[in-house]
């Protein structure tokens, strides 16, 4: 893994790692039948129907072991940087979250409901005191490749947690399933960052 990232977190996507559940238990946990899943690759994931619907923006997850950790990688969509959902993730273990949509761009690390770190670089906030662990590294991760997106990011964490997902690893067969976000764990509009974003850090507990 290159310090650049691998070119599908480049785009808008969301991501996160949670260690020590598989695959069905991170679906459950995002608030998606894991029955409905089934493995595919990214071309056929990709013409599984996303998008508008009548319980909000459905969002394709494709997720998959590597390790103690799994990934889920959540292609256009936000689920995976909401509170509740990360609370429930990380419910008994961790989760690392990396998030990059138009106009916000955020990391978060959240262990056994609570967020102990969130940074949004893209923002001009001021350095949390005393900073998190993740502040510096993310920065300096993101200097000189605004081109890159949150790739680097992604890249940091894969490194940090010893894991390879790179573009020819993540475009094998997977297990894939679609999410409206209202079906999604207590989907906490106006208790964040435009309504849609993180929370600061210890803002959400979930035991």
């Amino acid at each position: 893994m290159t310090a650049e990232g691998p070119d599908w977190a480049t785009d808008r996507m969301c991501v996160t790692f949670t260690r020590g559940l598989g695959p069905d238990e991170v679906f459950s946990r995002y608030g998606a039948d894991p029955a409905r899943s089934r493995p595919l690759d990214a071309d056929a994931a990709s013409g599984l129907s996303t998008g508008g619907s009548s319980a909000g923006a459905v969002s394709l997850l494709r997720a998959g072991r590597l390790g103690e950790w799994t990934f889920c990688v959540e292609d256009d969509g936000v689920i995976g940087s909401w509170p509740e959902p990360l609370a429930a993730l990380s419910r008994g273990t961790e989760t690392y979250s990396v998030l990059s949509t138009e106009g916000l761009a955020v990391f978060q690390h959240w262990r056994d409901g609570t967020c102990l770190e969130n940074v949004e670089p893209g923002l001009d906030h001021p350095r949390p005191g005393p900073p998190g662990p993740w502040w510096d590294r993310i920065r300096e991760a993101l200097a000189g490749r605004p081109d890159r997106g949150m790739a680097p990011v992604v890249a940091l964490v894969l490194d940090e947690l010893g894991l390879t997902l790179d573009d020819a690893a993540l475009s094998a067969s997977w297990p894939a399933v679609t999410l409206a976000e209202d079906d999604a764990p207590s989907t906490p509009r106006g208790d964040s960052y435009a309504g849609e974003g993180p929370v600061p850090p210890g803002a959400v507990v979930i035991l």
